[in-house]
C-alpha cells in the first residue's frame, strides 16, 4: 500500500491582497482603506512601510495577519492603530 502525501499548502505566505488574483477580495480592502477617514488615515510613506514589514513577518499569510485575524492591508491603513505582534511589534 503506498504512502499518501500531504497536499502542498497553495496559499501564498507573503503576499497581500493587492497582490492576488481575487478581484472582490480587492475591491473590498480598497473600499476598505478609503472608508478610513482622511484624518485618521496613515500616510502614504508609512502606509508603505507598515505593509513592508508586514510581508518580512512569518505570521502573514495570504494578507492575513496569524496573530489577529485581520488583513494587515486594513489595519496598516489606520494611523492609530499598530502592529498586534505580542512584546515586538513591527510599526
Amino acid at each position: 500500500m503506498a504512502e499518501e502525501k500531504p497536499m502542498p499548502d497553495l496559499r501564498c505566505r507573503k503576499c497581500l491582497v493587492r497582490e492576488m488574483a481575487d478581484e472582490d477580495l480587492k475591491n473590498k480592502i480598497a473600499q476598505l482603506i478609503e472608508d478610513v477617514p482622511e484624518e485618521g488615515r496613515t500616510d502614504p510613506a508609512e502606509y508603505e512601510k507598515r505593509l513592508a514589514a508586514c510581508r518580512a513577518c512569518e505570521k502573514l499569510l495570504a494578507g492575513t495577519c496569524r496573530i489577529c485575524g485581520c488583513f494587515v492591508e486594513g489595519r496598516a491603513a489606520v494611523e492609530m492603530l499598530h502592529c498586534p505582534m505580542p512584546g515586538n511589534p513591527r510599526w
